[in-house]
């Protein structure tokens, strides 16, 4: 698998009330994918907690919760994107692709000026 030319990681902050970004859409994506928050978390090697907690986090943040859960037991448990959290999802994913569409030009433009073979690290 070949690494892309570049990547493209959009953070949306609204100040003092919500943020979603890369990491946030990404759960988002895996819970409604796999009908489970503690899949979804393991999946991107977080624990249960964290995923809880990024969870509650954007439920809070948005007028609608964007997950619905139910606990285990018998019938199982489970949990699933709102009609607010799969329009959520939607517009992120839309937004960050116009973003890498709009700003290709700036973006071969820094990499013609990146030195020849030169590497940095990589923060993730």
């Amino acid at each position: 698998m070949t690494e892309p030319a570049f990547q493209l990681r959009l953070r949306v902050v609204f100040p003092g009330r919500a943020m979603i970004g890369p990491g946030k859409a990404e759960l988002l994506r895996r819970i409604r994918d796999t009908g489970s928050i503690s899949a979804a978390g393991r999946q991107m090697a977080m624990s249960y907690k964290r995923a809880w907690s990024l969870v509650e986090e954007m439920n809070a943040a948005f007028r609608l919760p964007l997950v619905e859960s139910a606990r285990g037991g018998p019938g199982g448990g489970g949990a699933r994107l709102t009609e607010t959290g799969v329009a959520v999802l939607a517009h992120y994913t839309a937004l960050a692709a116009q973003a890498e569409a709009g700003g290709a030009p700036e973006i071969a433009a820094l990499e013609a000026l990146l030195a020849p073979g030169g590497a940095i690290s990589s923060q993730k």
